[in-house]
């Protein structure tokens, strides 16, 4: 269903990344990437306060295959 779609802007677009406005069928990615970050490593803004006292991330991953992406090209 057409959608009417005001001011967009977009600052910047990475290289797995998809942009897409309008109808569509199947937005499949390219790429996958896993990202391990201990507490608070995320966090943008002005004035942040972020208190963490004792962090610990857990990278133990057993699995085989976490995203397949064979057949989206």
């Amino acid at each position: 269903m057409p959608a009417i779609v005001g001011a967009v802007q977009i600052n910047s677009i990475g290289g797995g990344g998809v942009f897409h406005i309008g109808d569509v069928f199947a937005i499949s990615p390219y790429s996958v990437a896993k990202t391990f970050a201990g507490a608070g490593s995320f966090n943008t803004g002005d004035g942040l306060n972020i208190y963490n006292q004792y962090s610990s991330t857990n990278t133990n991953d057993h699995d085989v295959a976490d995203s397949n992406v064979v057949g989206n090209v």
